[in-house]
Protein backbone atom coordinates (compact mmCIF):
# COMPACT_ATOMS: atom_id res chain seq x y z
CA UNK A 1 0.00 0.00 0.00
CA UNK A 2 1.23 3.53 -0.79
CA UNK A 3 2.29 5.78 2.07
CA UNK A 4 -0.77 7.51 3.53
CA UNK A 5 -0.90 10.24 6.17
CA UNK A 6 -4.02 10.41 8.28
CA UNK A 7 -5.14 13.68 9.96
CA UNK A 8 -4.26 12.67 13.53
CA UNK A 9 -1.63 14.15 15.84
CA UNK A 10 -1.64 12.53 19.31
CA UNK A 11 -1.99 14.77 22.31
CA UNK A 12 1.02 14.59 24.61
CA UNK A 13 -1.04 12.74 27.22
CA UNK A 14 -1.68 9.88 24.79
CA UNK A 15 1.81 9.45 23.36
CA UNK A 16 2.79 6.86 26.02
CA UNK A 17 -0.47 5.04 25.28
CA UNK A 18 0.33 4.77 21.57
CA UNK A 19 3.89 3.56 22.15
CA UNK A 20 3.10 0.88 24.75
CA UNK A 21 3.25 -2.66 23.39
CA UNK A 22 1.32 -4.58 26.04
CA UNK A 23 -1.51 -6.82 24.95
CA UNK A 24 -3.93 -5.37 27.53
CA UNK A 25 -4.27 -1.65 28.19
CA UNK A 26 -6.61 0.61 30.10
CA UNK A 27 -7.00 4.38 30.20
CA UNK A 28 -9.00 6.26 32.81
CA UNK A 29 -9.43 9.77 31.46
CA UNK A 30 -11.21 12.97 32.39
CA UNK A 31 -14.01 14.24 30.19
CA UNK A 32 -12.96 15.76 26.84
CA UNK A 33 -9.45 14.33 27.11
CA UNK A 34 -9.73 12.68 23.68
CA UNK A 35 -9.68 9.00 24.67
CA UNK A 36 -12.17 7.96 21.96
CA UNK A 37 -10.18 9.68 19.21
CA UNK A 38 -7.00 8.01 20.45
CA UNK A 39 -8.68 4.60 20.41
CA UNK A 40 -10.15 4.98 16.95
CA UNK A 41 -6.70 5.85 15.62
CA UNK A 42 -5.17 2.86 17.38
CA UNK A 43 -7.77 0.64 15.70
CA UNK A 44 -6.96 2.12 12.28
CA UNK A 45 -3.21 1.72 12.69
CA UNK A 46 -3.46 -1.85 14.00
CA UNK A 47 -5.82 -2.77 11.17
CA UNK A 48 -3.47 -1.30 8.54
CA UNK A 49 -0.44 -3.10 9.97
CA UNK A 50 -2.09 -6.50 10.51
CA UNK A 51 -0.72 -9.21 8.21
CA UNK A 52 -3.14 -11.97 9.19
CA UNK A 53 -5.80 -13.28 6.86
CA UNK A 54 -9.05 -11.27 6.97
CA UNK A 55 -8.25 -9.30 10.13
CA UNK A 56 -11.19 -8.19 12.28
CA UNK A 57 -11.21 -5.32 14.79
CA UNK A 58 -14.08 -4.01 16.89
CA UNK A 59 -15.13 -0.96 18.88
CA UNK A 60 -17.71 -1.48 21.66
CA UNK A 61 -19.65 1.31 23.39
CA UNK A 62 -22.38 0.88 26.03
CA UNK A 63 -25.06 1.64 23.41
CA UNK A 64 -25.15 1.27 19.63
CA UNK A 65 -26.47 4.81 19.17
CA UNK A 66 -23.52 6.08 21.22
CA UNK A 67 -21.08 4.27 18.94
CA UNK A 68 -22.86 5.70 15.91
CA UNK A 69 -23.09 9.29 17.16
CA UNK A 70 -19.47 9.56 18.35
CA UNK A 71 -17.06 6.89 17.16
CA UNK A 72 -18.50 6.36 13.67
CA UNK A 73 -17.84 9.97 12.65
CA UNK A 74 -14.29 9.74 13.97
CA UNK A 75 -13.65 6.43 12.20
CA UNK A 76 -14.76 7.73 8.80
CA UNK A 77 -12.85 10.97 9.24
CA UNK A 78 -9.50 9.50 10.22
CA UNK A 79 -9.70 6.53 7.84
CA UNK A 80 -10.73 8.68 4.85
CA UNK A 81 -7.21 9.02 3.34
CA UNK A 82 -6.87 5.23 3.34
CA UNK A 83 -10.33 4.61 1.93
CA UNK A 84 -9.56 6.95 -0.99
CA UNK A 85 -7.43 4.09 -2.33
CA UNK A 86 -10.33 1.62 -2.24
CA UNK A 87 -12.00 -0.42 0.45
CA UNK A 88 -15.58 -0.11 1.58
CA UNK A 89 -17.74 1.89 3.98
CA UNK A 90 -20.90 0.16 5.20
CA UNK A 91 -23.20 2.74 6.77
CA UNK A 92 -25.87 0.24 7.82
CA UNK A 93 -23.36 -2.02 9.61
CA UNK A 94 -21.10 0.79 10.93
CA UNK A 95 -18.05 -0.90 9.47
CA UNK A 96 -15.18 -0.13 7.14
CA UNK A 97 -13.04 -2.55 5.13
CA UNK A 98 -9.49 -1.53 4.22
CA UNK A 99 -8.32 -1.96 0.62
CA UNK A 100 -4.94 -3.67 0.92
CA UNK A 101 -5.54 -6.49 3.46
CA UNK A 102 -9.33 -6.77 3.71
CA UNK A 103 -9.18 -5.77 7.40
CA UNK A 104 -12.51 -4.68 8.90
CA UNK A 105 -13.26 -2.34 11.77
CA UNK A 106 -16.81 -2.58 13.07
CA UNK A 107 -18.75 -0.72 15.76
CA UNK A 108 -21.08 -2.40 18.27
CA UNK A 109 -23.32 -1.51 21.21
CA UNK A 110 -23.15 -3.54 24.42
CA UNK A 111 -26.94 -3.71 24.71
CA UNK A 112 -26.77 -6.11 21.76
CA UNK A 113 -23.35 -7.63 22.41
CA UNK A 114 -24.67 -11.07 21.44
CA UNK A 115 -23.96 -10.01 17.84
CA UNK A 116 -20.27 -10.43 18.68
CA UNK A 117 -20.63 -13.91 20.17
CA UNK A 118 -18.75 -16.58 18.28
CA UNK A 119 -16.73 -14.13 16.16
CA UNK A 120 -12.95 -13.98 16.18
CA UNK A 121 -11.16 -10.70 16.68
CA UNK A 122 -7.60 -9.41 16.37
CA UNK A 123 -8.24 -6.44 18.64
CA UNK A 124 -11.14 -4.88 20.54
CA UNK A 125 -11.63 -1.43 22.05
CA UNK A 126 -14.13 -1.12 24.92
CA UNK A 127 -15.03 2.55 25.40
CA UNK A 128 -16.89 3.89 28.48
CA UNK A 129 -16.18 0.60 30.23
CA UNK A 130 -17.92 1.78 33.42
CA UNK A 131 -21.22 1.35 31.56
CA UNK A 132 -20.68 -2.18 30.23
CA UNK A 133 -21.49 -5.40 32.12
CA UNK A 134 -18.52 -7.51 33.17
CA UNK A 135 -20.26 -10.57 31.72
CA UNK A 136 -19.89 -9.07 28.22
CA UNK A 137 -16.13 -9.14 28.70
CA UNK A 138 -15.91 -12.62 30.18
CA UNK A 139 -18.44 -14.47 28.04
CA UNK A 140 -18.08 -12.69 24.66
CA UNK A 141 -15.01 -10.45 24.34
CA UNK A 142 -12.25 -12.57 25.84
CA UNK A 143 -13.26 -15.79 24.01
CA UNK A 144 -13.24 -13.89 20.69
CA UNK A 145 -9.61 -12.85 21.26
CA UNK A 146 -8.29 -16.21 22.40
CA UNK A 147 -7.33 -18.16 19.27
CA UNK A 148 -5.70 -15.17 17.46
CA UNK A 149 -4.06 -13.80 20.59
CA UNK A 150 -5.92 -10.53 20.06
CA UNK A 151 -5.38 -7.38 22.10
CA UNK A 152 -7.86 -5.62 24.42
CA UNK A 153 -8.08 -1.89 25.11
CA UNK A 154 -10.47 -0.47 27.74
CA UNK A 155 -11.18 3.16 28.57
CA UNK A 156 -13.64 5.20 30.58
CA UNK A 157 -14.31 7.71 33.35
CA UNK A 158 -14.85 6.52 36.94
CA UNK A 159 -18.25 5.70 38.35
CA UNK A 160 -17.25 3.92 41.55
CA UNK A 161 -15.28 0.69 41.71
CA UNK A 162 -18.08 -1.84 41.32
CA UNK A 163 -18.23 -1.97 37.53
CA UNK A 164 -16.10 -3.27 34.67
CA UNK A 165 -13.80 -0.25 34.52
CA UNK A 166 -13.18 -0.15 38.26
CA UNK A 167 -12.52 -3.87 38.53
CA UNK A 168 -10.09 -3.83 35.60
CA UNK A 169 -8.17 -0.92 37.12
CA UNK A 170 -7.73 -2.99 40.29
CA UNK A 171 -6.57 -5.93 38.17
CA UNK A 172 -4.14 -3.76 36.21
CA UNK A 173 -2.59 -2.40 39.41
CA UNK A 174 -1.99 -5.93 40.66
CA UNK A 175 -0.50 -7.11 37.36
CA UNK A 176 1.53 -4.27 35.80
CA UNK A 177 3.57 -6.73 33.75
CA UNK A 178 0.46 -7.66 31.75
CA UNK A 179 -1.48 -4.39 31.76
CA UNK A 180 -0.65 -0.87 30.62
CA UNK A 181 -2.54 1.49 32.95
CA UNK A 182 -2.95 5.22 32.33
CA UNK A 183 -4.90 7.64 34.55
CA UNK A 184 -5.35 11.14 33.14
CA UNK A 185 -6.57 13.82 35.56
CA UNK A 186 -7.67 17.19 34.22
CA UNK A 187 -5.45 18.98 36.75
CA UNK A 188 -2.42 17.19 35.30
CA UNK A 189 -2.93 16.86 31.53
CA UNK A 190 -3.26 20.54 30.61
CA UNK A 191 -5.80 19.61 27.93
CA UNK A 192 -8.51 21.81 29.44
CA UNK A 193 -7.53 25.34 30.47
CA UNK A 194 -7.40 26.03 34.20
CA UNK A 195 -9.98 28.84 34.05
CA UNK A 196 -12.42 26.45 32.39
CA UNK A 197 -11.74 23.81 35.05
CA UNK A 198 -12.37 26.43 37.73
CA UNK A 199 -15.66 27.29 36.05
CA UNK A 200 -16.71 23.64 35.85
CA UNK A 201 -15.72 23.10 39.48
CA UNK A 202 -17.84 26.05 40.61
CA UNK A 203 -20.89 24.82 38.70
CA UNK A 204 -20.71 21.12 39.55
CA UNK A 205 -21.22 19.26 42.84
CA UNK A 206 -17.82 18.47 44.38
CA UNK A 207 -18.24 14.71 44.02
CA UNK A 208 -19.23 14.99 40.35
CA UNK A 209 -16.25 17.19 39.57
CA UNK A 210 -13.86 14.81 41.35
CA UNK A 211 -15.32 11.90 39.45
CA UNK A 212 -15.59 13.40 35.96
CA UNK A 213 -12.46 15.56 35.86
CA UNK A 214 -10.11 14.18 38.52
CA UNK A 215 -10.77 10.47 37.83
CA UNK A 216 -11.68 9.81 41.46
CA UNK A 217 -13.18 6.35 41.87
CA UNK A 218 -13.97 7.10 45.51
CA UNK A 219 -16.04 10.23 44.90
CA UNK A 220 -19.51 9.81 46.36
CA UNK A 221 -22.21 9.17 43.75
CA UNK A 222 -24.75 11.97 43.21
CA UNK A 223 -27.92 11.04 45.09
CA UNK A 224 -25.94 8.56 47.20
CA UNK A 225 -27.67 7.68 50.46
CA UNK A 226 -24.57 6.76 52.46
CA UNK A 227 -21.80 8.07 50.18
CA UNK A 228 -20.62 10.97 52.35
CA UNK A 229 -20.56 8.81 55.49
CA UNK A 230 -18.57 6.07 53.75
CA UNK A 231 -16.11 8.65 52.42
CA UNK A 232 -15.80 9.99 55.98
CA UNK A 233 -15.15 6.46 57.29
CA UNK A 234 -12.37 6.06 54.73
CA UNK A 235 -10.88 9.47 55.54
CA UNK A 236 -10.99 8.62 59.28
CA UNK A 237 -9.17 5.35 58.72
CA UNK A 238 -12.17 3.25 59.71
CA UNK A 239 -11.79 1.10 56.59
CA UNK A 240 -8.82 -1.02 57.59
CA UNK A 241 -7.98 -4.49 58.86
CA UNK A 242 -10.70 -5.34 61.38
CA UNK A 243 -9.87 -8.64 63.06
CA UNK A 244 -12.43 -11.07 64.44
CA UNK A 245 -12.28 -10.83 68.23
CA UNK A 246 -13.07 -14.25 69.79
CA UNK A 247 -13.90 -12.54 73.12
CA UNK A 248 -16.86 -10.74 71.54
CA UNK A 249 -20.18 -12.11 70.32
CA UNK A 250 -20.62 -12.39 66.55
CA UNK A 251 -23.85 -11.53 64.74
CA UNK A 252 -24.99 -11.70 61.14
CA UNK A 253 -27.59 -9.66 59.31
CA UNK A 254 -29.21 -10.85 56.09
CA UNK A 255 -30.98 -9.76 52.94
CA UNK A 256 -32.69 -12.67 51.24
CA UNK A 257 -33.17 -13.59 47.60
CA UNK A 258 -32.85 -16.43 45.09
CA UNK A 259 -33.08 -15.00 41.58
CA UNK A 260 -32.02 -11.79 43.31
CA UNK A 261 -28.95 -11.85 45.54
CA UNK A 262 -28.70 -12.95 49.16
CA UNK A 263 -26.26 -10.88 51.23
CA UNK A 264 -24.84 -11.66 54.68
CA UNK A 265 -22.80 -9.36 56.94
CA UNK A 266 -20.83 -10.55 60.00
CA UNK A 267 -20.40 -7.96 62.78
CA UNK A 268 -19.38 -7.44 66.40
CA UNK A 269 -19.87 -4.71 69.01
CA UNK A 270 -17.38 -3.15 71.43
CA UNK A 271 -17.09 0.22 73.18
CA UNK A 272 -19.94 1.74 71.19
CA UNK A 273 -18.43 0.63 67.88
CA UNK A 274 -19.93 -1.59 65.22
CA UNK A 275 -17.19 -3.72 63.69
CA UNK A 276 -17.91 -5.20 60.27
CA UNK A 277 -15.61 -8.23 60.04
CA UNK A 278 -16.87 -10.14 57.01
CA UNK A 279 -19.49 -10.24 54.25
CA UNK A 280 -20.75 -12.60 51.57
CA UNK A 281 -23.13 -12.32 48.60
CA UNK A 282 -24.35 -14.80 46.00
CA UNK A 283 -27.43 -15.59 43.93
CA UNK A 284 -29.18 -18.65 42.56
CA UNK A 285 -28.14 -20.73 45.60
CA UNK A 286 -30.36 -22.68 47.96
CA UNK A 287 -30.46 -22.05 51.70
CA UNK A 288 -28.15 -24.94 52.48
CA UNK A 289 -25.38 -23.11 50.61
CA UNK A 290 -25.63 -20.13 52.96
CA UNK A 291 -25.93 -22.37 56.02
CA UNK A 292 -22.68 -24.03 54.96
CA UNK A 293 -21.04 -20.62 54.57
CA UNK A 294 -22.15 -19.61 58.08
CA UNK A 295 -20.83 -22.86 59.56
CA UNK A 296 -17.51 -22.56 57.74
CA UNK A 297 -16.58 -19.20 59.28
CA UNK A 298 -16.33 -17.93 62.85
CA UNK A 299 -18.95 -19.04 65.42
CA UNK A 300 -22.12 -16.93 65.20
CA UNK A 301 -24.19 -16.14 68.27
CA UNK A 302 -27.26 -14.83 66.44
CA UNK A 303 -28.43 -14.47 62.84
CA UNK A 304 -30.82 -11.56 62.19
CA UNK A 305 -33.06 -12.02 59.16
CA UNK A 306 -35.75 -9.77 57.64
CA UNK A 307 -39.46 -10.43 58.07
CA UNK A 308 -39.81 -12.13 54.67
CA UNK A 309 -37.81 -15.11 55.99
CA UNK A 310 -41.25 -16.45 56.93
CA UNK A 311 -42.39 -16.91 53.34
CA UNK A 312 -39.24 -17.05 51.19
CA UNK A 313 -38.17 -20.58 50.52
CA UNK A 314 -34.79 -20.83 48.75
CA UNK A 315 -35.74 -24.41 47.86
CA UNK A 316 -35.58 -27.23 50.48
CA UNK A 317 -38.95 -28.90 50.15
CA UNK A 318 -41.24 -25.95 50.73
CA UNK A 319 -39.80 -25.05 54.15
CA UNK A 320 -39.33 -21.35 54.86
CA UNK A 321 -35.87 -19.86 55.27
CA UNK A 322 -36.57 -19.35 58.95
CA UNK A 323 -37.49 -23.00 59.43
CA UNK A 324 -34.46 -24.22 57.47
CA UNK A 325 -32.17 -22.17 59.70
CA UNK A 326 -33.86 -23.51 62.82
CA UNK A 327 -33.56 -27.08 61.51
CA UNK A 328 -29.84 -26.44 60.92
CA UNK A 329 -29.57 -25.46 64.60
CA UNK A 330 -28.67 -21.86 63.85
CA UNK A 331 -29.74 -19.20 66.33
CA UNK A 332 -32.06 -16.92 64.39
CA UNK A 333 -34.31 -13.95 65.04
CA UNK A 334 -36.70 -12.30 62.59
CA UNK A 335 -36.69 -8.49 62.53
CA UNK A 336 -40.12 -6.95 62.12
CA UNK A 337 -40.93 -5.05 58.94
CA UNK A 338 -40.42 -1.30 58.94
CA UNK A 339 -40.48 1.44 56.35
CA UNK A 340 -37.48 1.77 54.08
CA UNK A 341 -36.90 5.28 55.38
CA UNK A 342 -36.75 4.00 58.96
CA UNK A 343 -34.21 1.40 57.89
CA UNK A 344 -32.09 4.05 56.19
CA UNK A 345 -32.19 6.35 59.22
CA UNK A 346 -31.23 3.47 61.51
CA UNK A 347 -28.24 2.69 59.30
CA UNK A 348 -27.18 6.35 59.17
CA UNK A 349 -27.08 6.48 62.98
CA UNK A 350 -24.59 3.65 63.31
CA UNK A 351 -22.31 4.64 60.39
CA UNK A 352 -20.31 7.28 62.36
CA UNK A 353 -19.20 4.51 64.75
CA UNK A 354 -18.81 1.74 62.16
CA UNK A 355 -15.47 0.14 61.29
CA UNK A 356 -15.12 -1.95 58.12
CA UNK A 357 -12.63 -4.67 57.36
CA UNK A 358 -10.96 -3.71 54.11
CA UNK A 359 -11.74 -7.17 52.73
CA UNK A 360 -15.41 -6.12 52.63
CA UNK A 361 -14.80 -3.98 49.54
CA UNK A 362 -18.04 -5.01 47.81
CA UNK A 363 -20.08 -4.02 50.86
CA UNK A 364 -18.27 -0.68 51.01
CA UNK A 365 -18.87 -0.08 47.30
CA UNK A 366 -22.54 -0.97 47.72
CA UNK A 367 -22.97 1.52 50.56
CA UNK A 368 -21.18 4.17 48.52
CA UNK A 369 -23.27 3.59 45.37
CA UNK A 370 -26.72 3.10 46.92
CA UNK A 371 -28.82 5.93 45.43
CA UNK A 372 -32.24 7.48 45.58
CA UNK A 373 -34.18 7.21 42.33
CA UNK A 374 -34.15 10.33 40.17
CA UNK A 375 -37.36 11.71 38.68
CA UNK A 376 -36.41 12.95 35.20
CA UNK A 377 -39.69 14.83 34.85
CA UNK A 378 -39.60 16.74 38.14
CA UNK A 379 -35.77 16.82 38.27
CA UNK A 380 -35.73 15.74 41.91
CA UNK A 381 -34.63 12.67 43.83
CA UNK A 382 -37.42 10.47 45.09
CA UNK A 383 -37.54 9.14 48.64
CA UNK A 384 -37.33 5.59 47.30
CA UNK A 385 -33.88 4.05 46.71
CA UNK A 386 -33.03 2.61 43.32
CA UNK A 387 -33.09 -1.19 43.27
CA UNK A 388 -29.84 -2.40 41.74
CA UNK A 389 -26.74 -4.46 42.59
CA UNK A 390 -26.04 -2.30 45.65
CA UNK A 391 -29.44 -2.87 47.27
CA UNK A 392 -28.76 -6.28 48.82
CA UNK A 393 -25.80 -5.41 51.00
CA UNK A 394 -27.46 -2.11 51.96
CA UNK A 395 -30.66 -3.85 53.05
CA UNK A 396 -28.57 -6.25 55.15
CA UNK A 397 -26.67 -3.32 56.67
CA UNK A 398 -29.93 -1.60 57.55
CA UNK A 399 -30.89 -4.69 59.56
CA UNK A 400 -27.88 -3.92 61.79
CA UNK A 401 -29.21 -0.42 62.27
CA UNK A 402 -32.61 -1.77 63.25
CA UNK A 403 -31.10 -4.20 65.73
CA UNK A 404 -28.97 -1.47 67.30
CA UNK A 405 -31.55 1.26 67.20
CA UNK A 406 -30.86 3.82 69.93
CA UNK A 407 -33.03 3.73 73.06
CA UNK A 408 -33.11 6.37 75.78
CA UNK A 409 -32.09 5.30 79.27
CA UNK A 410 -33.73 6.61 82.43
CA UNK A 411 -30.73 8.90 82.89
CA UNK A 412 -31.42 10.22 79.38
CA UNK A 413 -28.06 8.99 78.17
CA UNK A 414 -28.40 7.71 74.65
CA UNK A 415 -26.64 4.43 74.04
CA UNK A 416 -26.98 1.85 71.26
CA UNK A 417 -28.93 -1.16 72.47
CA UNK A 418 -30.34 -4.30 70.95
CA UNK A 419 -33.94 -4.13 69.95
CA UNK A 420 -35.89 -7.06 71.21
CA UNK A 421 -35.84 -9.35 68.20
CA UNK A 422 -39.02 -11.27 67.46
CA UNK A 423 -39.62 -14.84 66.56
CA UNK A 424 -41.81 -15.55 63.57
CA UNK A 425 -44.77 -16.45 65.81
CA UNK A 426 -44.50 -13.16 67.68
CA UNK A 427 -44.61 -11.19 64.46
CA UNK A 428 -47.76 -12.86 63.16
CA UNK A 429 -49.64 -13.87 66.32
CA UNK A 430 -48.19 -11.76 69.14
CA UNK A 431 -46.09 -12.62 72.18
CA UNK A 432 -48.99 -14.30 74.02
CA UNK A 433 -49.57 -16.89 71.31
CA UNK A 434 -49.54 -20.40 72.83
CA UNK A 435 -48.55 -21.88 69.47
CA UNK A 436 -44.92 -23.02 69.44
CA UNK A 437 -44.60 -23.20 65.65
CA UNK A 438 -46.89 -22.37 62.78
CA UNK A 439 -44.27 -22.46 59.99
Amino acid sequence: MARVIIPYKPRDAFKPYHTNDKRFSITVAHRRAGKTVARINKLIRKAVECERQNPKFSYLAPYYVQAKDIAWLYLKHYAAPILEHGGKVNESELSITLPHNNATIKLYGAENAERMRGLYSDGIVIDEGQGIAASVLTSIILPSLADRNGWLDVSGTPKGWENLLGQLVKLARKDPETWYLQILKASETGIIAKDELDRQSALMPVNEYRQEFECDFDAAITGSIYGEQITKAMDDGRVCKVEYDPKLEVFTSWDLGYDDSTAVIWWQRAFGEVRIIDCYENHGKDMQHYIDIINSRCPVNMNYVPHDAANKLLAAGGRSIYQQMINAKLSVRVIAATSQQNGIEAARKILPNAWFDNGCDKLIEALKNYQFEFDDTLKVYRSKPKHDWSSHYCDAFEIIGQVLREAKKDDKEEKPQFLEAQTINEIFWGKDSPVESRI
